[in-house]
C-alpha cells in the first residue's frame, strides 16, 4: 500500500472489463482522467458470468476491508447472454436467475459503505451498424466505442446527486500546491504549476 490514500474507483466485471486496459480502452482513459485524484482498480475477468461473480463477491469486496471503494462500476451479462449449451455446460445463465445475481450482487456493494456508489453497465441493444464501427470483433469495445462508454460514464459522475461528488472536476487533486520547483514562467520570477494540465489530452473531457 502506498500512500497517500485516494478514493478507489473498482472496475468488475468480465472481459468487457478486463480488456478495458488495452488498446486505449475505457479503464485506461478513466485511469488518465483520474490521475492524482483516485485511483483505479481492475477486477475484470474474461468469459465471466453473473455466476462466478457471486463465487468470489466476498473476496473482492470484503465487508471487514479496511478501506471501502467510493465507486464500483459493474458489468455483467454478455456471456450470460449467450446460448445454452445442450450439455448444460457454458456461461449461459437465464435472464430470471440473471437478474437475481446482478441484485444480490449490487446490494452487496452497496451494503460495503454509505458512501460506495454503483454505476451498471448495461449489455448494449444489437445494432449491427453501430457495433461495426465501436467493436475490435462485434462484442468487445473498440477505441472508439471505449470514448462512447467513459463519455456516458462522466456525464451520469457530473450530474449525479453524491456527496462527495466523484466527478473528476470536483475531486481534490494530490500534491496541487504551486512550488519553487515548478517550471519557471516566461517572466523569470515566477513558475507554472502543471498540475491540473490536461492539453496533451486527444479528448478534453467534461
Amino acid at each position: 500500500m502506498v500512500g497517500p490514500s485516494r478514493p478507489q474507483f473498482v472496475l468488475f466485471g468480465s472481459s468487457i472489463v478486463q480488456l478495458s486496459f488495452s488498446h486505449g480502452g475505457w479503464g485506461t482513459i478513466l485511469s488518465d482522467i483520474y490521475s492524482r485524484k483516485a485511483d483505479i482498480s481492475l477486477r475484470g475477468y474474461y468469459g465471466w458470468n453473473s455466476r462466478r461473480a457471486l463465487q468470489v463477491l466476498d473476496q473482492v469486496f470484503p465487508k471487514d476491508a479496511a478501506a471501502q471503494p467510493s465507486l464500483v462500476i459493474v458489468y455483467f451479462g454478455g456471456n450470460d447472454s449467450m446460448g445454452p449449451h445442450t450439455s448444460g455446460l457454458g456461461p449461459h445463465v437465464p435472464l430470471d436467475e440473471y437478474i437475481t445475481n446482478m441484485r444480490e450482487i449490487l446490494i452487496h456493494i452497496q451494503s460495503l459503505s454509505e458512501s460506495t456508489r454503483i454505476i451498471v453497465l448495461s449489455c448494449p441493444p444489437v445494432n449491427e451498424e453501430k457495433v461495426r464501427g465501436n467493436t475490435s470483433d462485434g462484442i468487445h469495445l473498440a477505441a472508439e466505442g471505449s470514448k462512447i462508454v467513459v463519455k456516458e460514464i462522466l456525464k451520469v459522475l457530473k450530474e449525479a446527486d453524491w456527496e462527495p461528488c466523484l466527478h473528476w472536476k470536483s475531486m481534490a487533486t494530490e500534491f496541487a500546491e504551486d512550488s519553487p520547483y515548478d517550471l519557471v514562467a516566461a517572466d523569470g520570477k515566477t513558475t507554472l504549476n502543471p498540475s491540473e494540465w490536461t492539453f496533451y489530452r486527444e479528448i478534453q473531457w467534461d
